[in-house]
């Protein structure tokens, strides 16, 4: 009975790729982060399988690589405070930035997004001799205080005190009225499968606005926020006519941005 048994067992088809990446996909749901050795185990199946698998879930922004394993694209409740902003990536915001400084000459409309990244960006702009900042973060406006070359203009709007910015509908009227060569846009979290995202409502009509009133479109995000989404959806990436992230953005991340025939820059850190 025992060798009948066995030989049932041994019939039982192995998992095609879709039954594997889909249970892949309900154990990292229930887990949130496993290692290679343990989706190995549990999914009875090599190394270089399980590599090929995270790899094409990458690419499709439902994982995200960390060392020695995967975690499944994590959910942001609330929006970080500016000062909270302001202790992480300090590095990677300013090879960001850097990366995105050639879009910049004299004379043009620019529309800063609120954030920590955005203000890397301050030193870059002062270097030119003639432009207009349109900005709804009142840090940038503070940097640029005493450039008397730089045209600044705040979008007003309701206070947004954590952040340090303006948000609501009386910010978005502000840009609704402007014409804007390159808006450069913020994301707490982003992905290739729900575009940027925000766990706030009130930043939805800003950052919409500004892309909808701009020439050009270009997305700064760290690679610390991609695998990550929100509530509310801002826009697909496909919106965005350059993505500008560091080095650190996983491989695979990068290639399906890439494949999406997305243009993606990815800036090296010192």
């Amino acid at each position: 009975m025992a060798s009948k048994g066995k030989s049932r067992e041994s019939t039982v088809a192995p998992l095609i790729p879709d039954q594997r990446r889909e249970a892949m996909l309900r154990l990292l749901r229930r887990d949130k982060v496993l290692s290679l050795h343990q989706l190995m185990e549990a999914l009875s199946c090599s190394h270089m399988t399980v590599r090929r698998d995270i790899v094409l879930l990458e690419q499709e922004g439902l994982v995200h690589t960390v060392p020695g394993g995967v975690r499944v694209a994590s959910q942001l409740a609330t929006e970080p405070s500016h000062v909270s902003k302001a202790l992480v990536d300090g590095g990677e915001k300013r090879a960001i930035a850097q990366a995105a400084a050639p879009l910049l000459h004299a004379g043009m409309t620019i529309y800063l997004d609120a954030g920590t990244t955005m203000l890397a960006f301050v030193p870059h702009i002062l270097a030119l001799s003639d432009i207009t900042v349109v900005t709804n973060d009142f840090s940038i406006m503070q940097a640029l205080m005493n450039a008397l070359h730089v045209t600044a203009i705040h979008t007003g709007g309701l206070l947004d005190h954590a952040n340090r910015s303006s948000v609501g509908d009386l910010a978005a009227a502000t840009l609704r009225q402007l014409a804007i060569d390159v808006a450069f846009i913020s994301a707490s979290s982003w992905d290739l499968r729900r575009g940027v995202t925000t766990p706030s409502p009130s930043k939805i009509d800003v950052k919409r606005a500004a892309m909808d009133v701009a020439e050009q479109t270009v997305l700064l995000a760290t690679s610390s926020k991609y695998g990550t989404f929100s509530t509310y959806k801002i826009a697909d990436l496909k919106r965005f006519d350059h993505i500008v992230s560091d080095a650190s953005l996983p491989r695979a991340a990068a290639s399906g941005i890439v494949a999406a025939g997305l243009s993606l820059r990815l800036a090296a850190v010192d």
